[in-house]
């Protein structure tokens, strides 16, 4: 599970500046392509990942009976713990929507924290009303079954372009949704605490009138001056 220090401090830290201290640490795909708040005001959402798995839809699979199968959406969110990010692999299909009010209404009664997928929605207006923090491409009315199979959970997906494992770390806010490998996260996270500190100091630094060049990125000088005043604080 996540540690509740490295989730609170994660809460403060935008996706901008993670998907920059990533980039610095190699990982170049972070930023899920497509995902996008459903509704403003959710804040910055933090969980680890509990993926689920869309494949193209099967005649003899993709059907209403198979709602009711145990290797099924139903019992996928039966088995997720409190405070995941539920992230599902849709394959970017926009004809036929995921989940529904009645659903995502089930994952905030078991606590989870935020939704992320890049298919779409159906029953928008009532998914809305539940207030779960859900990032995705938009809407359609049909069910899942009309273009898509669910076929498990919590095993290595695709979202937007990124490669999502169980317990990697999701970090999601206006600009979209992160993907923090799970081996990085303490490290990544001392990093861009430090990283949102500097341009803190380097905003109050523009409006003194200071230029960019060796400011942004800083250059020796700069680094010298901002360790010496943040010492003084």
């Amino acid at each position: 599970m996540l540690a509740p220090d490295l989730r609170s401090a994660l809460g403060k830290i935008s996706t901008a500046t993670l998907t920059t201290v990533l980039l610095k640490k190699g990982i170049r795909r972070a930023w899920m392509q497509g995902p996008k708040p459903m509704a403003s005001g959710y804040g910055r959402v933090v969980g680890e990942a509990f993926t689920l798995r869309f494949v193209p839809a099967r005649e003899d699979l993709a059907t209403p009976e198979s709602w009711a199968s145990p290797r099924s959406t139903r019992g996928a969110i039966e088995d997720m713990p409190q405070g995941v990010v539920a992230v599902a692999d849709a394959m970017g299909v926009a004809a036929a929507g995921i989940f529904g009010d009645i659903l995502v209404a089930r994952m905030k009664k078991r606590g989870v924290a935020g939704l992320v997928t890049d298919g779409v929605m159906r029953d928008l207006a009532g998914v809305l009303a539940v207030g779960l923090p859900t990032w995705a491409v938009g809407a359609a009315a049909p069910p899942s079954v009309a273009g898509l199979t669910f076929v498990g959970w919590q095993e290595p997906i695709g979202c937007g372009g990124v490669a999502v494992f169980p317990g990697d770390v999701i970090v999601a806010d206006d600009d979209g949704a992160v993907v923090i490998p799970h081996a990085l996260v303490a490290e990544v996270t001392k990093l861009a605490t430090e990283q949102e500190r500097f341009e803190i100091w380097a905003v109050a630094e523009v409006e003194k009138g200071v230029a960019l060049p060796g400011l942004y990125p800083p250059n020796e000088a700069t680094r010298a001056r901002y360790e010496a005043e943040s010492k003084r604080e």
